[in-house]
Order: C-alpha cells, then structure tokens, then sequence
C-alpha cells in the first residue's frame, strides 16, 4: 500500500515536433467543463447561449492576458534583471498564470461582453461562479503533471513524492511534500458544490454567489499560500499572495454583506432593461421599456399641440368667399345674421373647421 502520493513520469508529450503539455490540456478541459455548467445554468435564468458564448469570447482572452501579467508583475525577478531575459515573459507554455489577474481582467472582459449584448454583468458573473472554481481545480491539475507549486515537507500518508530535480534548494533530503494543488483542488470543489446549492435553495443574484466565490476562495488560498514553500517576492513575512487573499476575502464579505441588505432576490431578468445594448446588432431600444414609453408619449404630444396650433389657421376658412352662397333662405324669409365679431369661433367646442374632432393630447403613461 503506497503511503504517498504519487508524481507524474512527464508532465509533456511529443506529436512529432509539437509538444502537447499537460498543464495545458488541464485549462483547456476546465475551460470546457466551466462552459457546460455555465450554459446550463444561463439558460436556467433565462439567458440564450449565443449571448454567453459572445460574452465568453472576450471574457477568456482577457483572463488569460491577466493571469500572465500576474504572474510576471508579481515574480518579474524571474524574468527582468542582470542574466534574465524578459522575452521569456511571453513564453506562456513554460508555465505562469495567476488567477487574480484572470479573475480581474476576465472581468473587466466579460463586463464589456456585456455591454455590447445587453445584459447584466452580475447577473454573467453569478452564473459562471461555480463553473469558475471547478475549471480552477482542474486546472490545478497542471501543477500535479509539472511537479510545482507544493508544500512544505511532510511524512503523512497523502504526502506528495516529488522527483530529486523538482524539489527547492534546502529540501533535496525531502522526498514527500504537502500536495498543495489536491488541497486547493478539493476547496475548490467544495465551494463550487456549496455556491450550487445556496444558489438554488435561496435564489441568489446581483452579484451575491460572485462574491461568496471571491471571499471563500480567498479564504482558502490563504491557508494554501502558508503551506506553499515556492520562491516568491516576501512583505514583511508574508508571500504576496496573501495580502492578495486577505484583502479579496474581506472586500467580498463586504460586498456580499452589503448586496444581502440593499439588494435582496435575483433580478427578474438578465436583460438591461433601462438601456440599449451597444452592439450594432441591438441598437433598438425595447418597445415595452420605459424609456420607448416616454418617447412615445411625447411624440404624441408634439403631434397634438402642432394640430391645434394649425385648426385656427384652417386654408378652408381663410379661403372662404365673400359673395353670397347659394345656400337657401330660411322658410320664413328672414335674414341670416352674421355671428358677432366678438373673436369667438361660432364652430361648436372641439370641432374644426372641417367638421372633425380636434385631437387630444395623449395621457401620460
């Protein structure tokens, strides 16, 4: 029976010229698991999965732009200074992301996703939470095949065994190290299941299961952050990683706090519906808004006061003759009278001078 866990013989193959990483077969799977859940769930709210997939289509490239400058702003020893060679920054296959900075940027992405196709951000941003964690913890599988990324030193029965070439300077005696990446993994996986269940039992939306997502995750990589024994840049002790979680899992508990008592429920939709979508595709505003109402309503009105203004004026009564008419004389022979020229229009109340009902202004609605 083996008292540890075993690493990987090699975490690349070879098709031909072409090598084929594990680490990237990893984030391809957790991207395509986070889509799956994520429609699901998009459709459950009510959403169509061409806006999610054009949502996703610039949320992912950004979050992967964010997760490398993460990492190469906060390791940049590695790649910028006397011996190092900066273009290795690009050099993305050899391993590097941060996931605050694709958590940031992938945002900053999916907000205008957003935009353009006319629905709400935080209502984007509940639905792909959970399928988020999930695609994390797969993803954390990559450092499992690389050998990286694990913790200190350890003798229990999960320990990972880590070959000679991979450990530390100061830990080659050390065979079996803390799996770190299974601890963040299993996490993960929890939340993702507890952010599912919350979700569904207390209707959650505005944002509520992004910022559960934020703080319990944190809150989690904080913990894994003090196991870890990776060289990175150090404040007074601590690995910036965890100022990093500290400051996430306080501003999303917050935030959380604050959208459970200002904005209670789930909105009703996903759909803006207090403005136009910016995409060519969607300038109309929706008929039955407010906005189109208005509009509406004051397009009516203009028609109405341009049409009273215009029944003084009526070409039929400036046009009138002034020789007699051929309209015959009242049976008793008396004269018709003329009305007084007291500025008073002799038609009856509401009526023009072609005989039609003058308009009314519309009411507001």
């Amino acid at each position: 029976m083996l008292t540890f866990i075993p690493s990987p013989e090699t975490g690349v193959w070879h098709l031909g010229p072409v090598p084929i990483r594990a680490y990237a077969i990893c984030i391809l799977i957790g991207i395509a698991v986070a889509y799956w859940i994520s429609v699901r769930r998009w459709r459950a709210r009510g959403g169509d999965s061409e806006t999610l997939e054009t949502i996703l289509l610039w949320a992912i490239p950004f979050g992967f732009v964010g997760a490398r400058l993460y990492h190469v702003i906060t390791d940049y020893q590695l790649y910028f200074g006397p011996g190092r060679e900066p273009i290795r920054a690009l050099y993305v296959w050899e391993g590097g992301l941060g996931i605050w900075g694709a958590v940031a940027l992938g945002a900053l992405g999916a907000w205008i996703g957003c935009r353009r196709t006319g629905v709400r951000f935080l209502a984007v941003a509940d639905t792909i939470a959970p399928g988020l964690l999930i695609a994390q913890a797969i993803g954390r599988l990559g450092n499992w095949f690389n050998q990286e990324l694990f913790g200190r030193p350890t003798d229990l029965p999960w320990g990972l065994l880590i070959d000679p070439q991979y450990r530390p300077n100061g830990y080659e005696q050390y065979a079996t190290f803390h799996p770190t990446f299974l601890y963040e993994l299993l996490w993960n996986l929890l939340i993702a299941g507890l952010l599912l269940w919350a979700d569904r039992r207390f209707r959650l939306g505005h944002g509520k299961v992004f910022a559960l997502y934020v703080a319990l995750y944190s809150l989690g990589r904080f913990f894994v952050e003090y196991v870890r024994i990776d060289t990175v840049n150090e404040i007074a002790g601590l690995r910036l990683n965890n100022y990093t979680s500290a400051i996430a899992f306080i501003a999303g508990l917050l935030w959380f706090a604050w959208l459970v008592r200002n904005r209670p429920g789930r909105e009703e939709s996903v759909r803006r519906s207090d403005s136009q979508a910016d995409d060519s595709s969607t300038e109309q505003a929706d008929p039955d808004s407010e906005q189109a109402q208005s509009q509406q309503v004051q397009s009516e009105q203009a028609r109405s006061e341009e049409s009273e203004e215009a029944g003084p004026s009526d070409p039929d009564v400036d046009a009138a003759p002034e020789t007699p008419t051929a309209e015959a004389a009242p049976p008793d022979g008396s004269e018709t009278t003329e009305p007084a020229e007291t500025g008073q229009d002799p038609r009856p109340d509401g009526e023009s001078s072609d005989g039609a009902a003058s308009p009314k202004k519309a009411p507001g609605r």
